[in-house]
Formats: structure tokens, C-alpha cells, sequence
């Protein structure tokens, strides 16, 4: 049965030709669009494994640099029991780096306590150097540097080689290189050097990075932070449904997207807008604590807290949300290429059938039965899906390598053995489906009336 199947594809081969292309699309599509979700996915889980500490980041701000926390909350922090380390971040958008508009991928530029960076027992950037060294005492008060692999291959630069960022020269004394996407796009400065070039507000931070001293579980120290900063400081940060719970019926995806172009194409001349913006934050603050208790605010809420403080692997939820509505969208676009080929293969298993409906009225004058019609249509019809699955299985994995290489700073695409077997069965199946309907029609014809059609 399965070679008479395959001889009578191979005797149409045009025809059987364009099915399988068509299959080979839609499937090549289904693995190249899901590879970006499961590329995503497989960034942020490397990333955050590396990160065993707490971030703590204004409420609702999905990145640091959406983020501001008041600068002397540092010693506070430092002070509850069960913290070993803090290292205070401030980030921005590095817009201009030797005289070139930098749109995508973007850079960003890092003021660093060096000093209590350096505390840390795990310190990414720090442990991935692979030039030179990173930033130590000596370099604070000054315009020396740590950039990354991708940054440098970019502007050809190397060790002890100058760098413009935003008009400011600065030193490469470091070089860094950790594999990630998400962490690979940095420029790493002294804190104070930092404030002066970006205009950077001198009493906020974008974040914290808190270490454990291991001497208290990880959710009694979270608590701990919680009820030490409980009712003070910044109020949420309301710029996007997707990461803040804000109520807007504005797609999630959208408003995301809408909130990191904005906050990307920011000219380095208005970053001091964020010292505008903690001065109204600070007036609000002061004003909230202005209000007696049990008057229009509840003790104790998740309203009080001024700060998200979790685990860095914790964040992936965020991540996951946002990948969950990335995996709709490229479900409809898949399914779109899939409609196209079931039916070109109903097509040709149609047209096939319809030309040899006197050779089925023949095979069952001699003694076939429907079931065996049907089981020869599907089974040309299997072998149909099986060749555009392979093919484009293969196709697809084969692309995303290729992109891969081709444009390692922007695109980390992952087709997983997973998504490569589900595809190539999934093929299989629509194969199957897609030619019940010839099969089902040419079975119910009576062998003679089959000949006379002939």
C-alpha cells in the first residue's frame, strides 16, 4: 500500500511538487516565528540564573531604566539584618556613541557605586571580563569604563582605547562579555562621573541590587525590606498595563512596546527630567504622609510598598506574560501559512483523485473495499505533509542558525528539539486531514459509476 502510494505521487510530480511546497512555507514559518519566543524565553532564563540576589526596582517599572528610588535608601538597606551587600544603579539610554545614532540594538549607559559593586560576591560584568580589568577604587571620580564585547566589535574598540558616549569622552579600561542579549549592551561608569554627564538627578537611583547574607530565609528578608520602606518614597510607576496592573483596556503588548520606544528615543539632554520627576514624586510623598491613618489609605497594602523587591529569577513572570501574548500573535500568523497549505494539499489530493476515479472504480471491481481506497488517498496524502515537514523542519532550524550568526547582537532565535518534532508531526497530521475529504468522497462512488466518470 505505501509504495503503490508514493509511485502515484511520483507520477504527478509538478502537482505533488507544489503541495509539498506549500507545507515546507507554512512549517518553515512555524518554526522561524516560534523560535523568537522560545529564544526569548531561553535569554531570560540564562540571565536571570545568574543573578542569585534581590533587584528592587520602583513599583510597576518593568526595567530599571523606567525606574526611580531615592539614593539613601542605600544605607537603610544596607542596615537590615539578613543584607550582606548593595550596589545602586542608575541607568539611561546611551543616544550617541562616537558620533553614531544608536537605534537598535540599543545601548545603555550605567553609573555604578563601584566601590559597593565590588562587595558583592557575585558580580556579573565583573566576572565576565575577557580584557582587561573592571572598574576597582582607583577608577572612581574618573571617566574610565567597562563596555561590552558587542559594543566594542561595533566601534573597533579595545582596552585603553577612548569612547564617546552622548559627547563625553570616556577610557576602556575593561571589556566584558556574558553571551546574553539582555545583558551584553552596556557601558559601565563611575556613579559620580555618571550623574555630571547624564544630568542624572544626584539624590535617585534607577535600582538596587541586594545580595543575601544567608543568615535568614529569602522571604523573611523580603518581608523585612517590605515593612522598612512600607508607606514611603515614590508611588508606582503607571506607564504600562503589562508590567504596573494598571486598568487600561489598551493591548498589553502594544502599550509596552508604545512605553520602551518612548523611553529609548529619550534625548540625553532631557534625562533631567527625572530630577523634575522625583521633585513632584517627593511632593506627593510628603503630602501622603500628610494623611493620618485609616483616612483614605489602608496600613499595610500592597499600595504602601514604594518598591518591588524579588528575587531576579522571580521577574521571568513578567517575561512570561509578555512572551504569553508574543506566542498569540505568532500563533495567527502561523495559522494563516498552515490554512494556505492544507489546502494546496486538499487541492492536489482532489485534482489527484478526481483524474484516477476510473482506476478506483477498477481496484474496487476487484475486490477493494472502501477502507483501502481510503487508507491509499491518505496515505499519499501522509506522505505529502511527512516531505513538507522534514524539509521544512530542517529549513528552519538551518535559518535560525543562520540568523543567529549573522546578527548575534540583535537576534537570539532558539528552535528547540520540542518545537522542531511538534512541527514535523503536526505536518504529518495536516497531511492526514487534508486528504480525508478526496478519500472519503472517492470511497462512497460505486465501482461502476466510478468507470463511467472515467
Amino acid at each position: 500500500m505505501f509504495s503503490f502510494a508514493l509511485k502515484n505521487i511520483l507520477s504527478r510530480p509538478t502537482r505533488s511538487a507544489l503541495a509539498v511546497v506549500g507545507m515546507t512555507v507554512a512549517i518553515l514559518g512555524m518554526v522561524g516565528l516560534f523560535s523568537i519566543a522560545e529564544g526569548l524565553d531561553q535569554v531570560v532564563g540564562n540571565t536571570l540564573s545568574r543573578v542569585p540576589g534581590f533587584v528592587a526596582m520602583q513599583r510597576g517599572a518593568p526595567i530599571p531604566l523606567f525606574s526611580t528610588l531615592p539614593r539613601a535608601w542605600t544605607e537603610e538597606l544596607e542596615a537590615i539584618p539578613g543584607v550582606r551587600a548593595v550596589s545602586p544603579e542608575c541607568w539611561i539610554r546611551a543616544n550617541v556613541i562616537d558620533g553614531k545614532m544608536i537605534i537598535s540594538p540599543p545601548r545603555l549607559l550605567c553609573g555604578s557605586d563601584i566601590i559597593r559593586r565590588n562587595r558583592l560576591n557575585i558580580g556579573i560584568y565583573r566576572e565576565d571580563i575577557i580584557e582587561g580589568r573592571y572598574l576597582e577604587e582607583q577608577d572612581v571620580g574618573t571617566l574610565n569604563c567597562v563596555i561590552s564585547k558587542p559594543i566594542a566589535k561595533e566601534h573597533n574598540k579595545k582596552v585603553g582605547d577612548p569612547i564617546e558616549v552622548n559627547g563625553q569622552q570616556l577610557n576602556i579600561v575593561g571589556i566584558y562579555f556574558t553571551g546574553s542579549i539582555l545583558l551584553d549592551v552596556a557601558i559601565i561608569m563611575d556613579a559620580n562621573r555618571f550623574r555630571e554627564l547624564a544630568r542624572f538627578d544626584e539624590q535617585t537611583v534607577s535600582s538596587f541590587y541586594i545580595e543575601q547574607d544567608g543568615s535568614v530565609p529569602d522571604d523573611v528578608l523580603l518581608q523585612r525590606i517590605k515593612d522598612h520602606f512600607r508607606g514611603r518614597g515614590p508611588g508606582s510607576f503607571r506607564g504600562s498595563m503589562l508590567f504596573s496592573g494598571s486598568d487600561s483596556k489598551e493591548n498589553p503588548l502594544t502599550s509596552f512596546i508604545k512605553q520602551v520606544d518612548q523611553a529609548l528615543k529619550q534625548k540625553p539632554e532631557k534625562s533631567n527630567s527625572k530630577s523634575l520627576g522625583h521633585s513632584k514624586q517627593k511632593k506627593d510623598s510628603e503630602k501622603r504622609s500628610e494623611i493620618t491613618p485609616g483616612t483614605s489609605k489602608k496600613e499595610g497594602t500592597v499600595e504602601d510598598d514604594p518598591m518591588e523587591v524579588r528575587l531576579a529569577a522571580d521577574w521571568s513572570g513578567r517575561i512570561n506574560k509578555f512572551a504569553e501574548d508574543l506566542d498569540l500573535a505568532l500563533g495567527i500568523l502561523t495559522s494563516l501559512g498552515l490554512f494556505i497549505a492544507v489546502v494546496s494539499i486538499i487541492n492536489t489530493m482532489l485534482m489527484s483523485v478526481t483524474e484516477r476515479v476510473g482506476e478506483f472504480g477498477i481496484l474496487r471491481a476487484n475486490g477493494w473495499s472502501k477502507w483501502d481506497l481510503i487508507r491509499l488517498i491518505t496515505f499519499e496524502s501522509l506522505l505529502l505533509g511527512i516531505a513538507g515537514g522534514l524539509i521544512g523542519t530542517i529549513l528552519g532550524w538551518t535559518m535560525t542558525l543562520i540568523v543567529n550568526a549573522s546578527f548575534p547582537t540583535k537576534f537570539e532565535l532558539y528552535a528547540s528539539p520540542n518545537l522542531l518534532v511538534f512541527a514535523f508531526c503536526f505536518s504529518a497530521i495536516l497531511g492526514v486531514v487534508s486528504g480525508l475529504y478526496p478519500a472519503i468522497w472517492a470511497a462512497q462512488l460505486k465501482p461502476m459509476e466510478a468507470i463511467r466518470r472515467n
